[in-house]
């Protein structure tokens, strides 16, 4: 089990926002996002995320609920791709080090977007627990990125529905389209040409996946030693 605690990242943060993103220019980007949701998000309050119950508590009446929704997930995904960047397997080629590193900039872009946004109203640091994951192996570590991404995009799209804010909704847009990026290129290196198949993309429809927050939190489960509460669903 693993905390999400900023000392316990095993890859320096600092180093991470300071230089890599900045170049990338993807902090920018984040960084000027999540000011602006911020200022609309200002005025929530501390007790928008309930205590009273063991572990965090996701409040689906409003669009902070679904904020600190998508800040779960995204604890879940930097914490796994930290991991992997910082000790790759061995069967990991040059060029899927460098890209898996380039994703676990991006994913710890998307985690600090939405802890600055939310403020006082977000949930604390989630536990999590990879020990279903071999990340001396290439196939495991490939299957768990794909299992990570393929859910993350039908998150965000099954969440869009339930924002009221049009710049919330706009952020979320913009993330899910990197995650969708993700998911492509993890799922063409397992299977030449899989990159955008059923049932992730409807071959009638030529549309992505939408999955339920409680289909997620189900298949996240697997990875999450916090107790996560949902309430107004």
């Amino acid at each position: 089990m693993e905390n999400l605690n900023e000392q316990d990242v095993v890859l320096s943060e600092s180093g991470i926002l300071d230089a890599k993103l900045q170049r990338r220019s993807f902090l920018q980007y984040a960084g000027a996002g999540a000011a602006v949701v911020a200022l609309t998000a200002a005025g929530c309050r501390k007790d928008r995320v309930n205590n009273s119950m063991t572990g965090v508590t996701l409040d689906f009446k409003d669009d902070f609920g679904v904020l600190n929704y998508a800040y779960a997930l995204e604890q879940l995904e930097a914490a796994f791709y930290v991991q992997v960047a910082s000790a790759p397997p061995s069967g990991f080629s040059a060029a899927e080090k460098a890209y898996f590193q380039d994703i676990q900039y991006h994913e710890v872009a998307h985690r600090e977007f939405f802890k600055n946004a939310l403020g006082t109203a977000a949930i604390g640091s989630l536990s999590v627990d990879f020990s279903s994951i071999n990340f001396t192996d290439r196939t495991s570590v490939l299957a768990a990125a794909m299992a990570f991404e393929d859910l993350g995009v039908g998150a965000y799209n099954g969440a869009g529905v339930r924002l009221k804010s049009t710049t919330y909704l706009l952020a979320a847009g913009k993330i899910v389209s990197v995650e969708a990026r993700h998911a492509a290129y993890i799922r063409d290196l397992i299977s030449n040409g899989t990159f955008a198949t059923a049932p992730q993309v409807s071959s009638s429809t030529g549309l992505d996946m939408a999955l339920a927050p409680d289909v997620v939190l189900a298949a996240a489960g697997k990875y999450i030693k916090t107790k996560i509460n949902v309430i107004n669903l």
